[in-house]
């Protein structure tokens, strides 16, 4: 039994070398993840690596799965979530930009940076951008949108925040806050009521 357990901890574990490999990708992009450079980092051996993974792609596979399924998952989970009025439908949705659990920007950039120099991976991306405005349209419509007017505020919401990504913005949390209402009437047509924003604000850790 020790041997096995000794023989574990020497190959380490597939969450450590997927661990690892968000690391690089995030610091110094796609080009840096490579099994040497990972066992490096992980003081393991390069053979180690596949006992969890068949090869560099397999890996490179699993870090696009995280994205997909934190980042487009989650806003999608979000904009379906249950919501009084639209406003707090868009405050469920504000949720991933304030939360790293529910969305990980740094991830988010990378992978775009990724997809300027791979076809597969921009087709990626141009799929979750595609599903990620479907459902940020299916929510306006759920509170009596019309069909091209939900669409057109979709998109508004959504590339508003892909451009924040993409310039890699950096706001006060507190100056975010105090804009927050006003995004939310741009996009909705709406103002939150304070009762909304009350919830908002309290899961944030923020008051004002």
């Amino acid at each position: 039994m020790d041997q096995l357990v000794n023989d574990s901890t020497a190959r380490g574990s597939p969450e450590i070398w997927l661990g690892a490999a968000y690391d690089l990708l995030i610091e110094s992009g796609v080009d840096a993840v490579k099994i040497l450079t990972l066992a490096k980092k992980l003081n393991l051996a390069r053979t180690s690596f596949y006992w969890f993974f068949k090869d560099r792609e397999e890996l490179l596979a699993e870090l696009i799965s995280r994205w997909r399924d934190k980042n487009t998952g989650n806003i999608v989970r979000q904009s379906e979530a249950y919501a009084e009025s639209i406003a707090e439908a868009m405050l469920n949705v504000f949720d991933c930009w304030f939360d790293s659990a529910l969305f990980d920007s740094q991830l988010e950039f990378a992978v775009r940076s990724w997809a300027l120099q791979s076809d597969e991976i921009l087709a990626e991306v141009r799929h979750s951008d595609q599903l990620r405005i479907d459902a940020l349209t299916a929510m306006c419509a759920r509170f009596g949108v019309d069909p091209v007017t939900a669409d057109v505020r979709a998109r508004t919401i959504y590339l508003v925040q892909i451009g924040y990504l993409s310039m890699q913005t950096r706001e006060d949390v507190a100056v975010r806050m105090r804009r927050i209402t006003n995004y939310v009437e741009i996009f909705t047509g709406q103002a939150p009521q304070p009762r909304e924003l009350d919830r908002f604000f309290s899961r944030h850790g923020y008051s004002e």
